[in-house]
């Protein structure tokens, strides 16, 4: 019994570096050089505004907090704190469906709203100490409007960048 014991605390103290997301720019599961180049050079815009273009650009969003965010929809996740912050940004269409990826410069909930459902990831890629470049998540998209919402993080500014796959 007490070796079970020692084996179940050996688990538990060594399950957080399990759950440890990856560090370096060469550890995301796609190349994303141009994405981190777009978010590099993105202008400043206010959450509910519009995107510069649809595709192949970026912006800084200026996020609130998430009490006075005004989501057009309510996160599929929860935040953690209330303390956190949350804001999105629009697209008016997109040129052609298509998978698409969006790619975040810090840590959010990203949800993407689309002829008025939340739809789901197809995957996601996260590392840490890439300069400029936090997570890139995978959506199939119609040639449509969306929202880009975000949640759920301390950040008060993200650039968001959407490109084709």
């Amino acid at each position: 019994m007490r070796r079970y014991f020692f084996m179940l605390t050996a688990l538990l103290v060594a399950a957080p570096a399990f759950a440890e997301e990856p560090v370096g720019c060469d550890k995301f599961k796609w190349l994303l050089d141009h994405e981190r180049a777009l978010l590099a050079t993105a202008p400043q815009t206010l959450s509910g505004s519009e995107m510069p273009k649809p595709v192949d650009a970026a912006a800084i969003v200026t996020l609130v907090p998430f009490a006075d965010a005004h989501l057009p929809m309510d996160p599929e996740r929860a935040p953690k704190s209330p303390d956190s912050y949350a804001g999105f940004v629009r697209i008016p269409t997109l040129p052609k469906p298509g998978t698409y990826r969006i790619t975040l410069s810090q840590g959010a909930w990203i949800d993407i709203i689309q002829n008025g459902q939340e739809l789901k990831s197809i995957t996601s890629s996260g590392a840490t100490g890439c300069d400029g470049v936090r997570k890139s998540v995978k959506f199939e998209l119609l040639a449509a409007p969306l929202t880009i919402q975000l949640s759920g993080t301390t950040a008060h500014a993200i650039a968001v960048a959407v490109t084709a796959d």
